[in-house]
This record gives C-alpha cells, sequence and structure tokens, in this order.
C-alpha cells in the first residue's frame, strides 16, 4: 500500500539511499533537502534549509503516513576545545531542527490511516561514551528524551523511534574515512568487521516506517555493526 512520506534532507546519504529503498516500493516521496541532487524526477522535492526555512502547512501533502528527519552533524573535538558555540550549532541542527519538523507534520500524521510513524537519528555515541564527542552526543541524547516523551504523549496516533547508527560512510563521514587506512581501522573497530553503509541504515528506517513495525515506538535501535553491545 502506497504511503505518503515526508524526508527532511533526503537529497544524500542516508536520506537519499531511503529514498531508493521506498521508492522502489511505490511510496509517494516528500523530499525537503538544500540541493535536489540527483534524486528521481518523481520525488516531490522542495529546495528548504532546516537552519533558515519554515515547514510552513501548504508545503506538505494533507496526510503524512512517515516523517523522517535526517540532518546532522560530525564535528569531533576534544572536551577542552569545545565551545558553546559549536553545541548550540548541533542542538540547532540535531534537536531544534527534528522537533520543528515534528510540530509542523503533526496535524496531518494525524489523518494517517492506521498511525503514522517518525523516525529520527540518533548516535552510537550516546550510549558508548566516545572521547571527542561531547557536543554531538549531547545533542542526540537530548534527542533520544525528545523519542521517548514524544513517542508517549503521541501514542497511538503517531509512533516515534530512532536509529543509533556507528559510523556510516556518508558525506558527513568523508573526513573520518578519507584514506584507506583509515578504512581498515573503521572497519575493525566493529565487531561485524564493517563501518557501515547508507543502505544498512536506511533498511532499518524503512522497516520503522512500515506497518511491519505497528508495535515499535519509543524506541533507539542500534544499527552499529555490533559496537554499542558486542565485545569480540
Amino acid at each position: 500500500m502506497s504511503r505518503n512520506i515526508v524526508i527532511i534532507g533526503g537529497s544524500h546519504g542516508i536520506g537519499r539511499s531511503l529514498v531508493d529503498h521506498l521508492a522502489s516500493q511505490g511510496h509517494e516521496i516528500h523530499c525537503f533537502s538544500r540541493s535536489e541532487g540527483d534524486l528521481p524526477p518523481q520525488i516531490n522535492h522542495t529546495t528548504f534549509d532546516v537552519l533558515t526555512d519554515q515547514l510552513d502547512a501548504d508545503l506538505l501533502p494533507d496526510t503524512i503516513d512517515g516523517l523522517v528527519y535526517c540532518p546532522g552533524s560530525i564535528d569531533l573535538k576534544p572536551f577542552r576545545s569545545t565551545k558553546i558555540d559549536q553545541l548550540k550549532a548541533d542542538m540547532e541542527i540535531n534537536v531544534y531542527g527534528a522537533v520543528k519538523a515534528m510540530q509542523a507534520c503533526l496535524r496531518p500524521m494525524k489523518k494517517s490511516q492506521g498511525g503514522a510513524s517518525v523516525v529520527l537519528f540518533s548516535t552510537v555515541a550516546v550510549s558508548q561514551g566516545m572521547a571527542f564527542h561531547t557536543s554531538i552526543a549531547a545533542a542526540k541524547g537530548a534527542l533520544e528524551g525528545i523519542v521517548r516523551t514524544t513517542a508517549a504523549e503521541l501514542a497511538p496516533a503517531v509512533r516515534v523511534n530512532a536509529i543509533a547508527p556507528s559510523l556510516t560512510d556518508t558525506p558527513l563521514a568523508g573526513k573520518i574515512l578519507s584514506n584507506d587506512d583509515r578504512k581498515e581501522a573503521s572497519n575493525q573497530r566493529h565487531p561485524l568487521k564493517r563501518y557501515g553503509q547508507p543502505e544498512d541504515i536506511a533498511a532499518a528506517a524503512a522497516f520503522l516506517l512500515s506497518t511491519d513495525s505497528s508495535w515499535i515506538s519509543g524506541q533507539v535501535i542500534g544499527v552499529d555493526g555490533g559496537l554499542s553491545t558486542l565485545r569480540v
């Protein structure tokens, strides 16, 4: 059954992979991002910047069955070098942007037949306590709190979940995966001996958007090559 899915930040990385995944299933996709990139022609694209633009009701479909908020940041620094401005910037894009998107989409999501699903993105660094991740872990930790509180408040009409990936090969991770040695080191850090691909995360997001996950809400699901739970 075709569903109306709104994807914020769907032209690159995980969002772009998710667009392909959902399009192959015949869903109606409404993508809001700063650039259109190489999105397929059947995708409804609106130029949109989460930091400066408002997601007005006239830009949205009347009914929304799924909302995915993809924008994020990776700016790793030692704690002593972490500035308050960086903390504010990470909160702005990771937390405030997600909240504004959810609030804008709330009314049309409540019209969904069978219930709507929201998918947000955290990071394995929230649960693992990784060095140099102070700012992003703080922002994503706040986001996890929002997942659980909104899942409680919006039930049963809207389900809210998050995926917590480990390192994934996206444009944001370009510096970390900038050469073969770094790529191999990243592979070896994971129990499954590889870092993530956008398709790994997109497949999990597609599941959470589907009716197959209709009894899952308020969860933060690790899709991380076993990094958060396994020691091998």
